[in-house]
Formats: structure tokens, sequence, C-alpha cells
């Protein structure tokens, strides 16, 4: 089974939320009506600004751990990478196709620890 690390946001630059899903749409649709109150409830982080795709929901996950543990500012340097103008590209997900690819001076799979 494939998974989903991915982040919300309210505004361009505003709170950033990472999540890691194996089934995007539903779970963004889920953030979007607020099906579940938390974080994104919260703080209004509707907008999906980014993510990217994983061979398994087990990497998935390692991936999201990995982001959640970057500062700021390398979130908003992902983000603006993908996503320049902070669009929420719920809509577009289908269109857009961001398989993750390691740093090229990092060992293949380092991202994941």
């Amino acid at each position: 089974m494939s998974g989903f690390v991915y982040m919300m946001s309210d505004k361009p630059r505003g709170v950033i939320y990472t999540g890691v899903t194996s089934d995007l749409p539903k779970r963004i649709w889920e953030h979007r009506e607020e099906v579940r109150k938390g974080f994104t409830t919260k703080y209004k982080a509707k907008s999906l600004v980014w993510f990217e795709s994983h061979p398994s929901i087990v990497l998935a996950i390692q991936r999201e751990k990995s982001l959640k543990r970057y500062r700021r500012d390398w979130k908003i340097e992902l983000i603006e990478g993908l996503n320049p103008t902070w669009l929420d590209l719920y809509e577009r997900m289908g269109e857009i196709e961001n398989v993750y690819q390691p740093h090229r001076n990092t060992r293949m799979w380092d991202d994941y620890n």
C-alpha cells in the first residue's frame, strides 16, 4: 500500500500541519470538513499546500516523522518548491506527481530515519 506525506496551511507562510495517510483525497476531505477535531480544525489549516507520495505507508510514516523534526524554514522551502504561491492543491491532486526523491547528498532512505 502506498502512502502520502502532506502539509496543510491556513494561509501563505501561516500555520503548517504535517500529516501522513494512505488515502490522500479522503484524508484531506476529512480535514476540510472537520470530521476529526484537532490541530487543523483549531488553526483553520484547511488548504493542502504540499504532498509527496511514497512506495509504502511505512516509508511515508518514517518520512513524516523526519519532516516533523524539520525547522519551519525548511518546510517552507519544500512547500514553495512545489507550490510557490501556496495555492490549495486539493482540486489538483490528481494532476500533480510529487514522488519522494532523496536529496542528492543523501544516501537512499536516510531521510526516512
